[in-house]
């Protein structure tokens, strides 16, 4: 059963830890991250924690109910990154361009959490205020608010699924991504055009493109998807106005 978490003013460690410091959720998060960093997923527990900090596992409780409680405040810590030192400029389509980039790139400097958390929802403040955020550039961009729910939807769930995919992917032991990569040029870039034409082709292009992410070209094609169906309701809006 979940251990009920105390409130602010009554759990703060007082005396500092092994490790000469003062217990903090910021701080077990940060030493979260790098054991998922150095452990993956299954080296994050209650007591691996516990020997990080120097503290009694059973301490982390007075701040956390628990590793699904520390995944979800991990979760919107790498929101909350995403959005460090942005600023809108007004202009739709490059403010969500430059946030999606920047949120998949938060994630990927953590691969093991991008993995464990992006299907999470955490219901905590930077979660909210980026779901706020992003409505508010598609609703101010003109979007009515079905069009508006459904683009951000589309938006979230485009770079989530790529930050897990790409997460995995970096998370990966290197031998295995380069055997990975080398198949690119072995597997594919070899292969004759009588059987394969296309393949063929392209070879060149998908080996060149097989060394990154496919997720800016994919934000790039759904944000001028966005862009065709703003224009498109704008056309619509005059034509029933005039």
């Amino acid at each position: 059963m979940a251990k009920q978490v105390v409130s602010d003013s009554a759990r703060k460690r007082r005396r500092p830890t092994k490790q000469g410091a003062v217990l903090s959720e910021q701080l077990i998060m940060e030493t979260a991250l790098r054991l998922l960093r150095h452990h993956g997923s299954a080296g994050l527990s209650v007591r691996r924690l516990g020997a990080a900090l120097g503290a009694d596992p059973s301490t982390l409780y007075r701040y956390f109910r628990g590793i699904d409680d520390l995944t979800l405040a991990i979760a919107d810590e790498l929101i909350g990154r995403s959005f460090h030192g942005w600023e809108p400029t007004g202009d739709w389509w490059r403010d969500l361009h430059s946030l999606g980039i920047r949120s998949h790139a938060a994630y990927l400097d953590h691969p093991q959490a991008a993995v464990l958390s992006a299907s999470r929802v955490s219901g905590r403040t930077s979660e909210k205020a980026a779901v706020d955020t992003i409505l508010g550039i598609l609703r101010e961009a003109g979007f009515p608010d079905g069009a508006a729910v459904r683009l951000y939807r589309a938006f979230v769930d485009q770079m989530l699924a790529f930050a897990a995919l790409d997460g995995a992917e970096l998370a990966l032991p290197e031998d295995v991504r380069e055997s990975d990569r080398q198949l690119w040029r072995s597997a594919y870039a070899q292969l004759p055009a009588e059987t394969h034409p296309h393949i063929a082709a392209t070879a060149g292009l998908l080996v060149d493109l097989s060394d990154r992410s496919a997720y800016p070209d994919a934000l790039e094609l759904l944000l001028d998807g966005a862009r065709t169906l703003l224009h498109r309701l704008d056309a619509k809006r005059e034509s029933a106005t005039s």
